[in-house]
């Protein structure tokens, strides 16, 4: 599926408890169709002790966000948009705005 979001991509949540949001992507889970966003869908996990949690307690994670949910933020308009992949002379392959027209990486 895809639909064309990558690590580093800020994105908005179009649906659910999460709705409006703004988050920069950090990471993708292609298999599963889910992205984890910055400061977007918390939950709260209990840990026990552990090398990596010493003190072990109650611990707030992002939880992953389908990606059927969530509207790329174009970075020079800055309005959710959706994208289209086109190919330049060369075989270069870029994505570009569907508002504004303009390639969203080079």
């Amino acid at each position: 599926m895809g639909l064309g979001i990558k690590k580093g991509d800020t994105v908005l949540v179009t649906t659910g408890k999460e709705k409006g949001k703004k988050g920069r992507v950090l990471s993708v889970m292609l298999s599963k169709d889910k992205l984890i966003i910055e400061k977007v869908n918390i939950i709260k996990k209990h840990m026990k002790p552990s090398k990596k949690y010493s003190q072990g307690g109650i611990i707030e994670k992002e939880a992953p966000v389908h990606i059927s949910n969530v509207m790329l933020v174009c970075p020079r308009c800055s309005k959710p948009a959706r994208i289209a992949n086109t190919a330049f002379d060369g075989g270069k392959k870029s994505r570009v705005c569907k508002k504004c027209k303009e390639t969203i990486d080079q």
